[in-house]
């Protein structure tokens, strides 16, 4: 062995034999201490007849502590098992001390070697208690030096009911981030100023700045299930106020194994705030209409795309096939899916602007059922580009849809996005010829159901202002904002998800579905709460910097056109958006057109050709906008 291993090996062992010493010598003491309590605590007990005892009581421990294993135990971690094999090796102590005195009482081998039965019981009792005891002092003595060597957190708990008491438990068990609860905070009155293991309750009114510098708080938990975004809002508002850093208390239901963790509890996000109930879907259909089947996602690599196929890996789905043309991502997403052990997926490297390949696909694994989420979806980018947002949004569904049909799929659900809704850029324009094609096809045929799902911008997807914000705030900012008073709907990936794959169960075909989204959301205000989040003070740490709306951009999104209503379904957040007549024959063959003759057109006559198709197709801080005072 090398000096180094032999190092290592020393250190690892060491302590363990130091604690199987400090046992020996503790249960040679208490058998002292019993002599001493049997003798009616005197001294003069016979130090000759002692001595051979005390060996035998050595040699006994040692095996026993050997046997059971007790001294190997961390100390500063000792809990109720630890206890218990203290128990258990004093035990085999005492019995085997027991069987030798009475073997020695009968057979004679040791002369003047006895050992009175009371001695026998005091060193067991003694001994327990003197184990057991050393142990806990121990360990509060590592936890009071630790406690001085690590920074250590003072924080409130908002929340005094049972989530609060279990984040309390949790954080008191955290020995990697030393947290002192200083206090709980609640607004129900009949709790105030009652204590939770000698810890005060507060009314959020009692909290202002005085306090906080008083005590030297820097954190407060949020500890309340199901607290509503409005709420969540105003309490972060006003903690935020007096520069304490939130923090949050994850739902129930995402509880490792039903038991919380400190390392769970996380800084409030952005998406914690949203202005809006969560929306919940819970839909025992989906299961029946997906298991067993073969699944088709095309995007499968993207934001949205990803999430459904991750989502689709909790039924059982006969094959999962994962379709997108960017290489990288989809390898992640197959890397993360064989990680948490499905089996059930393959992923194909394709484009759905290539049909042929499209059809090579769905011959060979013969899908059931289709979610379409390929598509470029960023307007600058598009505005420069309307022949590449033409065959990704156009044609890429185009060919999808006509596969679909040629092979008889059951079900066919396209993501489109609220600013196909009275477009103003050509991304939007694009998704809502790709929104006519789906219903045109779903006119003329009925074998295969056509859905479209219509939704507003997704909390954290790529090229989201989120994620944006969040790089800028990591770099010192400023924070861009293309204006003061752009708004947008907001709801998170997995909703928008979820959404997808409960359209796959709904209607007849031919529908868009919408989501009541609450109320639009100011992005000014976003980046505010964002900033302050983070710590910092807006603006002197990190200033907003208003750079003028992009070409095509919107100050509002909506989720209707014009002349559209809507009807409700059996879920009160999902609406269905009735749409005008339009005459399928004469509309597919002007996007057949439109997708066969696009490369021979400059950009000027594309987006006017787009613009015939999308007659509400208006142009804002575009150069396309020459193009509507023509028409008009």
């Amino acid at each position: 062995m090398s000096r180094n291993m032999f190092s290592k090996s020393l250190n690892k062992y060491a302590s363990k034999w130091v604690v199987f010493s400090i046992d020996i010598l503790l249960v040679c003491i208490s058998f002292i201490i019993a002599h001493v309590i049997r003798f009616d605590i005197r001294f003069d007990f016979n130090i000759s007849v002692i001595l051979p005892q005390l060996v035998l009581v050595i040699l006994v421990a040692a095996f026993s502590f050997l046997l059971v294993g007790s001294y190997k135990g961390v100390i500063r971690h000792t809990g109720t098992r630890d206890v218990f094999n203290v128990f258990v090796a004093i035990t085999i102590l005492s019995t085997l001390i027991s069987l030798v005195t009475l073997g020695n009482n009968l057979l004679g081998v040791l002369e003047n070697f006895t050992m009175p039965k009371s001695i026998i019981v005091i060193h067991y009792l003694v001994s327990v208690f003197v184990l057991i005891v050393s142990r806990y002092i121990f360990k509060a003595f590592y936890e009071i030096i630790s406690t001085e060597l690590k920074t250590v957190t003072n924080a409130l708990i908002y929340g005094a009911g049972d989530s609060g008491i279990i984040a309390y438990n949790a954080l008191n068990r955290e020995r990697e981030i030393h947290y002192q609860i200083l206090g709980f905070i609640d607004d129900d009155k009949t709790k105030v100023n009652k204590k939770i293991d000698g810890i005060k309750i507060y009314e959020l009114s009692k909290i202002n700045k005085e306090f906080v510098e008083k005590h030297n708080i820097t954190e407060v938990i949020i500890s309340i299930q199901r607290i509503k975004p409005t709420k969540l809002l105003a309490i972060t508002d006003a903690l935020i106020a007096l520069n304490l850093k939130v923090k949050i208390v994850p739902a129930l239901s995402k509880w490792i194994e039903g038991d919380l963790k400190a390392n769970q509890i996380k800084e409030v996000n952005i998406e914690d705030l949203l202005e809006r109930s969560p929306i919940i879907i819970n839909n025992p259909v989906v299961k029946r209409e997906v298991n067993d089947k073969v699944v088709l996602v095309s995007g499968a690599a993207g934001s949205i795309g990803s999430e459904i196929s991750r989502q689709l890996t909790s039924y059982s789905c006969k094959m999962i096939v994962l379709i997108d043309q960017s290489e990288s991502p989809l390898y992640d997403l197959q890397q993360e899916l064989i990680q948490n052990g499905v089996t059930n997926f393959v992923a194909i490297v394709s484009d759905v602007r290539d049909r042929n390949k499209m059809e090579v696909i769905f011959k060979k694994y013969k899908p059931a059922k289709v979610f379409h989420a390929a598509a470029y979806k960023h307007v600058p980018l598009m505005e420069q580009s309307p022949h590449e947002a033409i065959k990704a949004n156009v044609l890429g569904t185009k060919n999808l849809v006509d596969v679909s049909i040629e092979n008889g799929i059951e079900r066919f659900v396209m993501v489109s996005t609220d600013k196909a809704v009275n477009p103003t850029n050509v991304m939007g324009a694009s998704k809502r010829i790709a929104e006519l094609y789906i219903s045109c096809a779903s006119k003329q045929q009925t074998k295969t159901k056509f859905t479209t799902t219509r939704f507003g911008n997704v909390l954290g997807s790529n090229g989201s202002v989120i994620p944006l914000f969040k790089k800028q705030i990591a770099n010192g900012g400023p924070l861009t904002l293309t204006h003061k008073n752009i708004t947008r709907y907001f709801m998170t990936i997995p909703e928008a998800c979820s959404l997808v794959l409960e359209a796959g169960t709904m209607g007849k075909g031919g529908e868009i579905y919408i989501f009541d989204m609450g109320k639009s959301v100011r992005i000014y205000d976003i980046a505010k709460k964002m900033i302050y989040l983070s710590g910092l003070k807006y603006p002197e740490d990190i200033d907003i910097k208003i750079t003028g709306l992009r070409p095509g951009e919107k100050l509002y999104e909506e989720l209707l056109a014009d002349g559209e209503n809507t009807t409700k379904t059996y879920h009160e957040k999902i609406m269905i958006a009735k749409t005008q007549e339009l005459d399928a024959d004469l509309v597919k063959a002007k996007i057949e057109t439109l997708t066969t003759d696009f490369n021979e057109l400059d950009g000027g006559n594309l987006v006017a050709f787009m613009k015939n198709l999308v007659p509400e197709y208006v142009s804002q801080n575009s150069e396309f906008e020459k193009l509507d005072k023509v028409s008009s």
